[in-house]
């Protein structure tokens, strides 16, 4: 029911245009429908899927805030009480059936199920950085790679020409070409990419990015390992992790000093920032194929319970809107997932 009430929330603050309304954001955001039309445009149309992330698998957890979490935030979920949390793993695109063994983008969608209704979503990404600064930059790069539909493919020269002018659309493919194949969902890195404000009682409030670390260390495999491995591995990987009790991931704080870029999320902190461990969140269950409790949330970054606020990211709060359609296309299609 609590996961209902929020996708009915902001599914209603769509209709009466409530979303967004800071003055500098309404005007430079593409249209939240037109948005979805381009993911699907671009990305391929799988009814019932998610437009984004749709080969993916449910999992429950339970996290546990540390006591450095409580001395920078006042939010429930660092009272070192268990918290459960709804959890999807997910591969990147809106193919239900892209390869696992490939250098794309694997995802972390986290909610958090507070004390009194409160809840915390995220949406957390295998790279540093997004790949977009702003809504009208995804759009156009959305636009600038879709298949022609007579060849199938994105023309070259349009490509080319968009990442000319806006080179840092380029930042995150470089960074998953640069890196191996994960070897498992449990063993990747995964960042927040927006930067978030934690506030005490006291109002004393520290920014910064925040990244889930798994507590075994990161696993990759080399080319011919992930050749091996074939296209559907990832699901009996996890599987097999959590039932061995090997899936947890610290939740780390990168502090930002001043100077750094927190409203930009193509720009990661500088490396050595100083880290705060916020917590511990353990794998505990995974769903079978195609079922479990997170079908039909959005993971909207922007709910996110008191004692935690987002920084004014273009990026960030543009979310809520193409989420929100996008939860509502699912349904009326009948809800799927991989």
């Amino acid at each position: 029911m609590k996961t209902i009430t929020y996708c009915l929330a902001s599914s209603l603050a769509v209709s009466l245009g409530l979303v967004g309304l800071t003055p500098a954001l309404v005007h430079a955001n593409p249209d939240p429908n037109t948005m979805v039309n381009q993911f699907e445009a671009t990305g391929g149309k799988f009814e019932g899927f998610r437009r984004s992330g749709a080969k993916g698998i449910c999992a429950t957890g339970e996290f546990i805030g540390s006591a450095e979490g409580r001395k920078i935030s006042s939010a429930s979920a660092f009272s070192g009480k268990p918290i459960p949390v709804v959890v999807r793993f997910s591969v990147g695109g809106a193919n239900p059936k892209a390869a696992d063994n490939t250098k794309t983008q694997r995802n972390l969608a986290l909610q958090f199920n507070l004390p009194k209704n409160e809840v915390w979503q995220m949406g957390n990404i295998s790279a540093p950085v997004f790949g977009s600064a702003t809504p009208d930059q995804l759009m156009g790069r959305l636009q600038s790679t879709q298949p022609d539909p007579t060849t199938k493919v994105a023309d070259p020269v349009k490509v080319k020409a968009f990442a000319d002018a806006n080179p840092e659309v380029l930042i995150q493919g470089r960074y998953f070409a640069s890196q191996p194949v994960p070897a498992s969902y449990a063993a990747t890195n995964y960042w927040g990419v927006h930067g978030f404000g934690f506030s005490n009682a006291k109002k004393e409030k520290v920014w910064g990015k925040w990244i889930f670390e798994p507590v075994g260390g990161v696993q990759t495999l080399t080319d011919e390992e992930a050749k091996a491995k074939g296209p559907n591995f990832l699901f009996d990987d996890l599987r097999q992790r959590v039932a061995a009790g090997n899936a947890a991931f610290n939740f780390n704080l990168e502090v930002a000093q001043a100077g750094d870029t927190l409203t930009n999320a193509t720009v990661p902190l500088p490396e050595g920032r100083k880290k705060i461990t916020l917590g511990v969140l353990k794998i505990v269950a995974v769903a079978p194929d195609g079922s479990g409790p997170c079908l039909n949330i959005t993971f909207d970054p922007n709910i996110m319970p008191a004692g935690v606020e987002g920084a004014a990211d273009p990026m960030l709060r543009a979310r809520t809107a193409p989420y929100a359609i996008s939860l509502g296309r699912r349904i009326v299609e009948g809800s799927k997932q991989q």
